[in-house]
C-alpha cells in the first residue's frame, strides 16, 4: 500500500533499501573483488543463529554449523546459506597478479567513487592504464587510481586496468592485465519513489515520460 500523503499533497521521500530477508555476505575490507593478501572477512547475515549457517566454497558445501565469520586463506567463490533467507549472493576472493577493485557499496548518481589497480602483494604497479567496456580511458606513469565523479548512469560497464607489476621474486617486472569488474550506477531511488507514488495515485498525465530504470 502506498504511504500518506504529506500535508500540501508532497510524497515523502523515502529511500529504497534491500529487504531484510535476504542472506547477505560482508565483506571486509570492503572492497569488490576482495584480494587474499587483505586478510578479508567474511561476515554471513541473514535468520536464525550463527550455528544455523552453511559455507561453500567453489560451489561444493565447505563448512557446516557456523561460524557466522572466518578470515578467508585460500583464493576462491565463497557463499553462505541460512535456513529460511536461502543462498548470499557469491563472494569471489582474487590472488591475481593485477586486481581492479571498487568499493563493496551502493554506487548512486552524484558520488564518488575511486577505482584502485593493484600488484600482487601490493608491489608496485607502474604505466597504468584503465579501460571501460575494452576503450582506454587514462594512462598513468606512476598512479594507480581512477576517479569517477560525479557517477551517472553511463559509468555503468566493466572496467579492467593494464600495468607493469614489479616482482620481490624474480627481481622483474611484468605486464598484466586484471579481470573484469562491474560497476552498476544506481539512478536517485528518493526521486524515483517519489514520481512512481505520485503517478500511481493520479495516473500518468497525457505525454509524461516515464524514467529510465536500468536492469
Amino acid at each position: 500500500s502506498l504511504p500518506a500523503r504529506h500535508p500540501g499533497n508532497r510524497w515523502p521521500r523515502q529511500r529504497v533499501t534491500a529487504s531484510a530477508q535476504t542472506t547477505q555476505l560482508l565483506v571486509q575490507p570492503p572492497w569488490t573483488p576482495p584480494v587474499l593478501w587483505d586478510r578479508v572477512t567474511l561476515t554471513c547475515q541473514g535468520s536464525g543463529t550463527a550455528a544455523a549457517t552453511t559455507w561453500y566454497k567453489d560451489g561444493q558445501r565447505w563448512r557446516l554449523q557456523g561460524p557466522d565469520r572466518f578470515v578467508v586463506t585460500e583464493s576462491g567463490t565463497y557463499q553462505c546459506d541460512r535456513p529460511g533467507t536461502g543462498h548470499s549472493p557469491p563472494v569471489s576472493v582474487s590472488n591475481d597478479r593485477l586486481v581492479l577493485q571498487v568499493p563493496a557499496r551502493a554506487l548512486l548518481e552524484g558520488d564518488t567513487v575511486t577505482l584502485r589497480c593493484r600488484g600482487w602483494q601490493d608491489n608496485p604497479v607502474t604505466s597504468v592504464s584503465f579501460y571501460h567496456e575494452e576503450k582506454q580511458l587514462q594512462q598513468f606513469r606512476d598512479g594507480t587510481e581512477l576517479s569517477l565523479s560525479p557517477l551517472r548512469l553511463h559509468h555503468s560497464g566493466h572496467y579492467r586496468c593494464r600495468g607493469w607489476v614489479e616482482s620481490s621474486l624474480s627481481r622483474g617486472r611484468k605486464e598484466s592485465v586484471s579481470a573484469p569488474v562491474t560497476v552498476k550506477v544506481q539512478g536517485d531511488c528518493a526521486t524515483l519513489w517519489t514520481m512512481t507514488a505520485a503517478t500511481t495515485s493520479a495516473g500518468p498525465a497525457t505525454g509524461t515520460a516515464w524514467p529510465r530504470v536500468s536492469p
